[in-house]
């Protein structure tokens, strides 16, 4: 819809020209968020007031240039300027220590990092082709790339779990887990789903499935959680086979990744492992049939981050259900686990 004049839109009083101006810049917050990240900045500050000569030195930079980046780190609140030249950890910044409750640093490095900033240099060709961006750039697809660069995988695998972190609360208290005797978390990463699924019901088992590199991590996870002796961890290829050792199998923030050919072979391998009245769990973003701007941007968001960097999208709940379908599993139900329109659960048993 045509705007016909400025508008106030909820921001400050700002009008259409000021937010659009927000937005064409809006990539350098991001940058800026992202370094302060990979020098952990707020780390080094969380251990008291320091000066940008102190910062430099301990976060091997340039002091001047540092300086600057301080400067528009106070913009944001991620640090605090106490005194002329000596800085303190912001309101905004605890996020991006290493060590806090819900943490977010490794995701700021994931988003800001150089796959995905060159990934999203290449939309507008994503765009007019309907290609990877990512493929093009790289001469590889994402997945194949991180298994041959150990950095930006760990990056990756990391902050997946602390993007899980945001909605295992609501996840465990929104699904009946307790009826089950054993879940299979197929392509799990670090383990930050199942840990969570195995507190909340205390009867049950679990098997982590998912790359090498991919579980790397798990058994920290699982031991700093309580549950190591309730997960079993395997390694292996979800196009190939998967587990059958579970009556519930999940899958978060998977199948989004890989086009509808691919993401049905995932669901048909799990359809082979299962049997009886064992069910499927797909944990994904739904992309929504319409809804406020404000609602849906962060799922419309994330449906572009697919198209750029792995090829896969956000689906429907119809797109869904036809993948099921066609992989062999009967839609049973679909139940919102987050406010507005994000993560939702879809459930499945093998079609009779």
């Amino acid at each position: 819809m045509q705007e016909s004049g400025p508008r106030n839109h909820g921001d400050g009083g700002m009008d259409a020209q000021g937010m659009i101006k927000r937005l064409i810049f809006g990539h350098m917050p991001a940058r800026v968020i992202h370094v302060a990240a990979r020098l952990g900045i707020a780390d080094v500050l969380d251990g008291g007031p320091r000066t940008a000569e102190q910062l430099a030195a301990a976060t091997s930079s340039d002091p001047a240039s540092l300086k600057r980046l301080l400067r528009a780190l106070t913009c944001f609140g991620v640090v605090v300027e106490q005194g002329p030249g000596v800085y303190t950890l912001g309101p905004m910044g605890g996020p991006l220590r290493s060590d806090a409750p819900g943490t977010l640093r490794e995701l700021a490095m994931h988003i800001g990092g150089e796959a995905l900033w060159q990934s999203w240099g290449g939309l507008e060709d994503s765009v007019r082709t309907g290609g990877n961006a990512f493929q093009k750039i790289f001469g590889t697809d994402y997945f194949e790339y991180l298994d041959r660069n150990p950095r930006p995988a760990a990056t990756f695998n990391v902050a997946m779990g602390e993007l899980t972190g945001d909605v295992t609360d609501r996840l465990v208290t929104g699904y009946d887990f307790s009826r089950f005797r054993a879940v299979v978390d197929v392509g799990g990463g670090n383990g930050t789903l199942i840990a969570a699924i195995l507190r909340t019901a205390p009867g049950l088992r679990g098997v982590l499935f998912d790359t090498a590199q991919g579980v790397e991590q798990a058994a920290k996870t699982l031991a700093d959680a309580g549950v190591a002796d309730r997960c079993e961890v395997r390694a292996g290829d979800f196009f190939t086979s998967v587990p059958g050792d579970g009556d519930l199998y999940v899958l978060k923030s998977v199948v989004h990744d890989w086009d509808d050919e691919r993401s049905e072979a995932i669901l048909r391998r799990c359809a082979e492992a299962m049997s009886g009245d064992d069910r499927i769990v797909l944990i994904e973003p739904s992309q929504p049939a319409g809804g406020e701007p404000g609602e849906i941007v962060n799922t419309v968001m994330s449906d572009l981050n697919m198209m750029v960097l792995t090829g896969g999208h956000e689906r429907s709940e119809a797109e869904i259900e036809a993948l099921f379908d066609r992989a062999g599993i009967r839609l049973t139900g679909v139940t919102p686990i987050q406010a507005g329109t994000s993560h939702n659960i879809a459930e499945g048993a093998l079609r009779s």
